[in-house]
């Protein structure tokens, strides 16, 4: 079992030519004097691989097969996670792309959307801490008091301390209005009393404190989600000098015992069970969801990304098997079907990947681009989303069961490791708003509040590389053109479909939800591969000779010609949302 490479070719693909960050991003203010260009993505990358490869990737079965536990009140985490989080820290992974003032590094979010692919496909577990330390830090540095941002972000950003977010309580899970938590006003904080549970990193010493964000309601707070406010609780106080002071009184009361993701400390935290647990509001009293929803894009992206990160990982074991498997006197890389999954999981992380690393991009330029655009890539931010976190975590479970199907009895057993990435991947469409929540955001509220424009617009947009495609001169890209031109022709049907259907009976609409997530999906995916292509053509028309692009418009072919076609049974489904699914008796089930 081979650790984990970096698809560096790919991705350096993606970031320098086909998104062309260094003339999108570089030239902009916020990124003027930090040298965004190939040189820059060549060196980060080649960093964070050599990170994720050699120090990240040996810990995934480590972590599996020796998973945290918690006795008396302490976590004790997976051998070589802290020397690892360490590392990462000493790196300047942690802030790569916060603020300079409070330490962190100022590089854009398609760096660090990067750099979070390879620490998932490495280990998601492991991944999952630098992930929530980067939410939590983005919560104070959105709401935070410049008291609160000197405080704890430097830190944060260092890696020497953690972030957590505490949403969940037993009887509040995606309806937070009724959750019971309550904080006391005393002075300048608050008492913090109540209990949360599937914490992600909830506790640990790898890292001398944990900055937990805690949702409660006040004792006056309205009713519902309108009462709720936000709360910064240290696992231990800090003193007026930045040092670390007295115990808080949080602590781990278990871990969960989960299907995958064994190296992440999935906790039951109690906040208060003594005199209660010491939290500083953040932001304003009863606008706690507010600012936990300002990090959602960001950590709903990086879901996404462990779907796509899993899946990388699934894929290159299952090569690598498939080209020493030997079976009927040649290895099973050479039989039809398993080329069939092989290029499949292939041209579907390489998708995937295109997708995200465009959103991420626009996540920099509605943050730090030219003050008239931004509001419309925020736009664009906002309707991609729900996409990138609920297409890519379905898809991603697809992918690592092919990666099992190819091992065959093998994949079945343990000791390879193939199903670890099936196991850990499946979370993924559950936690940060189930995928039918995902659904529902995108059809109810991304279509509902302009009518389906943005998405129109988006559409615009594949139309002009349909235009491009048809104009190459080149058949196997007019061939791509022809199949993408369909498809998007179907998704356009589509979304006016569900924006009248909203109108008209929004249950119907909610009901064709997912298969709408699901189509939008793999049409965009197609036409990121499709620019791809295009792009590829233009540079061996100008001689180039790199293996890399002729393999790209392959793919892509490919894509079109046996994946694309799955949107159009979406479409098929969603038109018949109106028939069974609503009028089925509830008492029939």
């Amino acid at each position: 079992m081979a650790y984990y490479r970096a698809p560096l070719d790919d991705m350096t693909f993606l970031i320098d030519e086909l998104l062309d960050a260094g003339s999108r991003l570089g030239n902009l203010p916020a990124y003027a004097e930090l040298g965004v260009g190939p040189e820059l993505t060549t060196a980060l990358l080649d960093e964070a691989a050599k990170l994720a490869g050699d120090v990240i990737s040996p810990l995934r079965r480590v972590g599996d097969e020796h998973p945290a536990t918690c006795a008396d009140g302490v976590v004790s985490i997976s051998p070589g996670y802290a020397e690892a989080l360490q590392q990462l820290g000493e790196g300047g992974w942690f802030g790569i792309a916060a603020d300079p003032n409070y330490g962190g590094q100022g590089l854009p979010e398609l760096y660090s959307t990067a750099a979070f692919e390879m620490w998932n496909s490495a280990d998601m577990a492991f991944a999952l801490q630098p992930m929530l330390s980067a939410g939590a830090a983005l919560a104070i540095a959105e709401h935070g008091s410049d008291e609160q941002k000197q405080r704890w972000l430097p830190k944060m950003y260092s890696g020497e301390w953690s972030g957590t977010m505490n949403l969940t309580e037993s009887g509040a899970g995606s309806d937070l209005g009724v959750m019971k938590a309550r904080a006391v006003p005393e002075g300048e904080h608050y008492r913090i009393h109540g209990q949360k549970i599937f914490i992600t990193w909830g506790d640990h010493e790898a890292c001398e404190n944990i900055v937990h964000l805690v949702l409660a309601k006040l004792p006056d707070a309205p009713e519902g989600s309108r009462g709720i406010s936000l709360f910064i609780v240290p696992k231990y106080l800090v003193n007026e000098d930045g040092s670390l002071g007295e115990r808080n009184d949080v602590y781990p009361v278990s871990v969960e015992h989960k299907l995958g993701i064994h190296g992440s400390p999935t906790c039951v935290m109690a906040f208060g069970d003594n005199d209660g647990a010491i939290g500083y509001l953040l932001g304003e009293e009863n606008r706690g969801l507010a600012c936990m929803f300002t990090m959602m894009n960001e950590a709903r992206l990086k879901v996404g990304m462990q779907g796509l990160g899993m899946s990388v990982g699934a894929y290159q074991q299952a090569v690598e098997y498939a080209r020493e498997r030997v079976q009927a006197g040649v290895p099973i890389i050479q039989h039809p079907d398993v080329r069939r999954m092989l290029l499949t999981m292939n041209a579907l992380n390489e998708a995937m990947r295109a997708l995200v690393y465009t959103e991420a991009l626009s996540m920099d330029l509605a943050h730090a681009g030219p003050e008239a655009e931004r509001a419309g890539a925020q736009t664009r931010v906002d309707l991609m989303i729900p996409v990138i976190k609920g297409w890519l975590t379905e898809v991603g479970q697809e992918l690592t069961s092919l990666g099992v199907q190819v091992h065959g009895g093998m994949g079945y057993v343990e000791e390879t490791g193939a199903a670890q990435f099936l196991r850990d991947v499946r979370i993924a469409a559950i936690y940060e708003g189930t995928n039918g929540i995902q659904a529902a955001d995108l059809v109810g509220r991304k279509l509902g509040r302009d009518g389906g424009g943005a998405m129109l617009d988006v559409l615009d947009q594949v139309a002009d590389t349909v235009s491009a495609l048809n104009a190459s001169g080149d058949a196997q890209l007019a061939g791509i053109g022809a199949a993408l031109a369909g498809a998007a022709a179907d998704l356009r049907g589509t979304t006016e479909q569900i924006v009248a259907s909203l109108k008209a009976d929004a249950e119907v609409a909610l009901g064709g939800s997912f298969d709408y997530m699901m189509q939008a999906g793999y049409v965009l995916g197609g036409w990121h591969l499709a620019r791809a292509a295009l792009l590829c053509h233009e540079r061996i028309a100008a001689g180039e000779t790199r293996e890399f692009y002729p393999r790209k418009i392959a793919t892509a072919a490919f894509y079109t010609e046996v994946i694309l076609p799955r949107s159009a049974g979406h479409s098929g489904a969603l038109r018949g949302a109106g028939g069974q699914l609503k009028a089925f008796p509830e008492n029939w089930f």
